[in-house]
């Protein structure tokens, strides 16, 4: 198992690099563990995986209805959807089955209604159905006045995507990928048969190349001479209610989609909150995760009409992510075998959905462009703690303080997280190298207080375990 994230990379050449530990380069990567002769790198530039565009997302695990049929995103939203619900299950992921009601506020909005279950017969989804204002009412009763019907789709779900990302790269180490942190790629070239990613840490040099890099996908790309597509990073800021307002909610709560994408929505989360958003806004620059108080704003004027009573409960936290669109309506997979590389980009909020069926995907790529993968095994399975407030926590199961009383004992009390749950994450395979890294494992810190009460004891336990 190797994880590095400082001095000078490996100088021994990767039959394949995956660049971008996202939830899709992680997938990759993990897709790959199971050829034990493959020698294989995950490069990214940030100091842990899913430390961008995957961390900050609307946590939804989707049926692909809505698609554009016959695209290939509509095909890996539906296979990755099975794949991921199954993996969950194995891993410990909570999900949580809630369904989703697309609400109609106007008569256009109603009139659209057999188009999206008609789309989403096209897309072989055959649960979805048209609800009207009664049962919609009944199943939401504190949903917004004026409200004419809705499509129900109940096999919508919530998911927790911090861990899917580090369930992946976790079993990706544990089987012999090489991690390699911080390690910004900021050129690329071909020398003797061979892709040269130079990086903030030196050279790696690697075979075969896969460019995972979301946000910054096109920009590898065009060094690599394609014009295929451009990334326009599309702002989407959200608010998190606490875990008070989570039974005014039961669904997510879509409204009917626009070109720029599922639009505002309620839905509650896996950790107990309730999320508002997000917004859709196409950016310049592929760092501004920062929200603004016009986002916000707009935000709640939505939320007001959707959950009126939303509006009355405390925020726990604001937060902005930024989504890779780009000017196709569907994912930009393609392999190019003259170069030895497949580029992975495009990958919108289905991204999550979707991940371990583009590994799969990909993987047919890989060997069009020339790699021999070998002989395959099963991975072992990678159990991981659980974020989930549906299922029992580690203090809420008497045999397990029983055998050890950390588990019992308390530092988040917000989030109920106890010392042995920090402990166990700081001596992970990936373990955290910040507090926002250690929040994403355990939910330290991300609760009502965020952090006021706590923060200095979760601080003190993570420089403890950096000496």
């Amino acid at each position: 198992m190797t994880v590095t994230a400082e001095g000078p990379l490996p100088a021994e050449p990767y039959d394949v690099a995956v660049v971008g530990a996202g939830v899709v380069g992680c997938a990759i990567a993990r897709r790959l563990a199971r050829h034990p002769g493959l020698r294989v790198a995950l490069v990214e530039a940030r100091d842990d995986v899913g430390d961008g565009t995957s961390k900050a997302n609307t946590a939804i695990l989707h049926t692909g209805f809505d698609a554009v049929p016959g695209s290939l995103e509509a095909r890996l939203v539906r296979e990755g959807a099975r794949l991921l619900t199954a993996y969950a299950a194995e891993s410990g992921i909570p999900v949580e089955p809630v369904g989703a009601l697309l609400v109609a506020w106007d008569e256009e909005q109603l009139a659209a209604l057999p188009r999206l279950a008609e789309k989403a017969e096209a897309n072989e989804y055959r649960a979805s159905r048209i609800i009207g204002p009664d049962e919609l009412y009944t199943r939401e009763p504190h949903l917004g006045p004026g409200a004419l019907g809705a499509l129900h789709v109940p096999g919508e779900s919530i998911v927790c995507p911090w861990t899917t990302t580090l369930a992946y790269a976790t079993q990706a180490v544990r089987h012999g990928v090489d991690l390699h942190l911080n390690s910004p790629v900021t050129d690329v070239g071909r020398r003797d048969g061979l892709h040269v990613l130079g990086t903030g840490r030196g050279a790696l040099r690697a075979r075969l190349l896969v460019n995972a890099a979301g946000l910054h996908a096109d920009t590898l790309d065009r060094r690599l001479g394609h014009d295929d597509f451009t990334v326009t990073p599309r702002r989407g800021q959200l608010i998190v209610f606490d875990k008070f307002a989570r039974s005014l909610v039961g669904h997510i709560l879509l409204p009917v989609p626009t070109a720029l994408g599922k639009g505002v929505l309620v839905a509650p989360t896996v950790y107990g909150n309730v999320l508002l958003g997000p917004t859709a806004e196409d950016l310049d620059d592929k760092s501004a995760t920062a929200s603004t108080a016009e986002g916000l704003a707009a935000l709640r004027d939505k939320g007001r009409r959707i959950l009126p009573a939303l509006l009355d409960e405390e925020v726990t936290a604001v937060y902005a992510g930024l989504r890779a669109a780009t000017e196709h309506d569907d994912y930009r997979v393609r392999a190019h075998p003259g170069q030895a590389y497949v580029t992975v980009g495009g990958i919108r909020s289905t991204g999550l959905t979707a991940s371990l069926a583009i590994a799969e995907h990909v993987m047919g790529l890989l060997t069009d462009a020339g790699l021999e993968p070998g002989a395959e095994r099963p991975l072992e399975p990678v159990p991981m703690p659980n974020l989930g407030e549906a299922f029992p926590r580690p203090h809420q199961r008497p045999e397990l303080v029983a055998a050890d009383p950390e588990y019992g004992r308390l530092v988040c009390h917000c989030e109920r997280l106890s010392r042995g749950e920090i402990r166990d994450a700081l001596a992970s395979t990936i373990p955290p190298r910040t507090p926002d890294g250690l929040r994403r494992r355990t939910r330290a810190c991300a609760g009502r207080c965020q952090g006021f009460y706590c923060g200095a004891t979760v601080r003190a336990l993570l420089e403890e375990a950096e000496r």
